[in-house]
């Protein structure tokens, strides 16, 4: 029986092989003209992405190549990531529709405490001690997610796809001059920490654009693993007390028995449909909440019917988003350390709720009484990927801000992601620190399925503004039923919930005269780098963004 798709008259349609079912290949994100790619093929960060390929040529499946693509990405991109990274989130799918996510989040150590940062008159950080040093860094998830997704989902071992990784450790690669930028902007930082002046100046000199730059400390450990096929002893043996040591040595909270203690998991993604499509997305602490919030919102108000040029439409994914930022900044934390009401945030009443909120505000022309509270994030690598078999895998990791805590493990070469950052440092908040909590991040890693088949891997860089780019594309993917690539360049917004509101290039003068009028501070500003994969399950043919 054909899914209930609309407008069928207006669209071409594939027949699936024998099983009479039909699905809009607009629906899909492809056209009749896009290229094969049957073998399957891995986008975002470059080298990540030729690793990945490689993987999947030689008939490794999507977690196999996403894995190692994420290992060379944590050794080349390493502003943005790396294995000391605190961690991140992935979501993978199947044809036979079976879909799973892992949770590989950093965790706050043992000692770490809901008061632990000290805080001025206007509630901020003292000396930013929560953002870079040694106080900043949680214990790395990354790596346990790697392994775990290996584990439970991969075909190949560990070692054969480090291989690609520790390459480019041992031998370097020309270092970029955008990275080479930002290793020089963080000198003065990278000086005061022992192991970053160890692996980033040479003679008194950080490295120039163009140089080939090399992490032997880091190529030694990977080798380590590699020979192991297991990365055990980074969370349980000589490695995991070597990096408790240099904890120790600067002040910082994480012990052997932090890492020990750590484990990634296996989750159930959160899940939302809408208009013949469901999306799948990596639950709390990740940012896909509050995305599927702000959808669902969209959806209870009708959206799709709505007029796509009236400015009142635009206002309406404003809100639903505002509502969700609200909540997000006020109310979320990690489930497992406090209650949080996930089922409540994406339940028919409360997608009603915000719908008349919403409905009100158009009706007024004004915008819904909200906050933000001024924090800033930025970082992170994504990775999509499909093999040929039509598995499909979404995997967002990072550092957090650009390299993180902007410290390096000596002896190791492992720059250590921030995770403590991300944290509220106000007592009493649902996302204060306490013990083996997970901090909330903005990585939403997400899966789009028709007709019970993944169609769609997508996922973002660009830290607070993920959600919302994440939200932008999908609401015109599902709520308007465009392709992916119209989808992905349709003009992006961003909010947090105030009522400064940036707007990406290709707004309408008519829309960005409104918003002023209603009430917003409207600037200029992009929204997070998208990256995704659309597949057609009857033909195999694969479109790509970027």
């Amino acid at each position: 029986m054909a899914p209930n798709l609309p407008n069928m008259t207006r669209r071409r349609f594939v027949e699936l092989g024998s099983t009479g079912l039909l699905l809009s290949q607009a629906s899909l994100g492809l056209t009749a003209d896009e290229p094969s790619g049957r073998a399957g093929l891995v986008v975002g960060q470059p080298e990540g992405a030729e690793a990945g390929q490689r993987v999947l040529t030689d008939g490794g499946n999507a977690v196999d190549a996403v894995v190692a693509a994420a290992l060379v990405a944590a050794v080349v991109s390493i502003s943005n990531c790396g294995i000391g990274g605190y961690g991140g989130h992935l979501v993978v799918g199947w044809p036979d529709g079976k879909v799973a996510a892992i949770d590989f989040n950093s965790t706050a150590p043992a000692a770490a405490r809901a008061d632990m940062y000290p805080l001025d008159a206007r509630g901020h950080v003292r000396g930013g001690v929560n953002e870079t040093g040694w106080l900043a860094a949680g214990v790395p998830g990354t790596l346990a997610g790697l392994q775990l997704a290996l584990d439970r989902f991969g075909s190949r071992p560990l070692g054969s796809l480090l291989a690609p990784a520790i390459r480019f450790a041992r031998e370097g690669f020309p270092l970029p001059q955008p990275l080479a930028d930002v290793i020089r902007n963080f000198s003065g930082q990278f000086q005061r920490d022992p192991g970053s002046a160890r692996l980033f100046f040479t003679d008194g000199k950080t490295p120039a654009a163009g140089e080939i730059f090399r992490n032997p400390d880091l190529a030694a450990l990977l080798e380590k693993l590699a020979a192991e096929n297991s990365v055990a002893s980074f969370y349980h043996g000589e490695i995991a007390r070597h990096i408790a040591r240099e904890f120790q040595k600067h002040g910082g909270l994480v012990t052997a028995q932090d890492l020990t203690n750590y484990q990634a998991h296996e989750v159930r993604p959160l899940a939302l449909q809408w208009c013949g499509a469901t999306v799948y997305t990596a639950p709390l602490t990740a940012g896909g909440l509050s995305v599927l919030q702000a959808l669902a919102t969209l959806k209870a108000l009708g959206w799709e019917t709505m007029d796509p040029v009236d400015p009142k439409s635009a206002q309406a994914r404003v809100e639903a988003l505002r509502i969700a930022w609200h909540d997000r900044l006020t109310l979320l934390g990690d489930p497992e350390a406090g209650e949080v009401p996930v089922a409540r945030f994406l339940s028919d009443a409360q997608a009603e709720r915000s719908a008349e909120q919403v409905r009100q505000a158009l009706k007024e022309e004004r915008p819904i009484p909200g906050a933000t509270d001024g924090r800033s994030a930025g970082g992170t690598t994504h990775l999509s990927a499909v093999d040929k078999n039509g598995m499909m895998v979404a995997l967002t990791l990072t550092h957090g801000n650009g390299f993180g805590a902007r410290v390096t493990v000596e002896g190791l070469g492992l720059i250590l992601g921030h995770g403590m950052s991300r944290f509220n440092p106000q007592p009493g908040h649902p996302n204060s620190p306490r013990p083996g909590a997970r901090p909330l991040d903005n990585m939403c890693p997400s899966l789009v399925f028709r007709g019970g088949r993944a169609a769609i891997a997508m996922g973002a860089t660009g830290g607070r503004r993920i959600p919302n780019t994440l939200c932008d594309v999908l609401v015109n993917l599902m709520g308007r039923e465009q392709s992916l690539d119209v989808a992905a360049s349709a003009p992006r917004m961003h909010t947090e919930g105030g009522v400064l509101l940036q707007l990406a290039k290709g707004w309408s003068d008519e829309q960005i005269a409104y918003f002023k009028r209603v009430g917003y501070t409207v600037e200029p500003g992009a929204g997070a780098n998208f990256n995704g994969i659309a597949r057609n399950p009857a033909s195999g043919d694969l479109v790509h963004v970027p």
